[in-house]
């Protein structure tokens, strides 16, 4: 899958959620009404885990921190950071000391390449949806949704995601891979409205001593 570390940004941008006529319009109303809160929010800093599985092997548990408001973002995973002030996109390798500038693109070919465009597979029709279960969960009353690709050639066979249906608010993605891959996202900490400085969406190399830079922007 194209730049699974990608996958974890997949929380809110402002979206228009259009139902298909195979997908189910409650489970339309259910995505709206997190779209609707969460858009309410003036930024978000979330603490996740990240678990990577292959078939016949042990699991990676990855663990990061996203800080999101608006199209900007700055995604802590392991070696790796991304910023993004929604016009410019730094990728820094720690193991290399290296960042890559790039400018930022919407992705054409509808790949997870931003934080809200997990949200983007409503607009398109590139996926059908309907609510698959709702019940309890560890005390909790759950809602899980699954996105279907109707492109037979997707990487993905299908996406689950999990909200908690009092709070509205998403706990947890996974996606399944055709190759027997699975990707699960959790979400452990949740805060909104944060006390975020200025240069938060903004890499500063004077905070990496002898960082090489790779500008790759047009």
């Amino acid at each position: 899958m194209k730049n699974i570390i990608l996958f974890a940004l997949l929380f809110v941008g402002s979206l228009e959620i259009s139902a298909q006529e195979s997908s189910d319009p409650a489970t339309k109303a259910i995505l709206e009404a997190m779209k609707s809160k969460v858009e309410a929010y003036e930024n978000m800093v979330v603490d996740f885990s990240l678990t990577i599985a292959f078939p016949e092997e042990d699991p990676e548990i990855q663990k990061g921190q996203l800080k999101l408001s608006g199209d900007q973002y700055h995604l802590n995973l392991g070696p790796q950071t991304i910023i993004s002030d929604g016009e410019t996109l730094w990728f820094y390798l720690k193991s290399r000391n290296e960042v890559q500038i790039n400018d930022y693109v919407e992705d054409e070919d509808g790949d997870i390449m931003s934080p809200k465009d997990l949200f983007k597979i409503y607009e398109k029709d590139d996926y059908i949806y309907a609510l698959v279960f709702e019940g309890i969960e560890k005390g909790k009353t759950v809602q899980k949704i699954e996105f279907k690709p109707t492109d037979p050639d997707s990487e993905y066979s299908k996406m689950r995601m999990t909200l908690d249906k009092g709070k509205k608010e998403l706990m947890r993605v996974k996606a399944f891979g055709k190759d027997g891959s699975r990707y699960t996202l959790n979400l452990d900490s949740f805060k909104a409205n944060a006390d975020l400085s200025d240069n938060t969406f903004q890499f500063n190399a004077a905070d990496y001593p002898d960082v090489q830079i790779e500008d790759l922007r047009n």
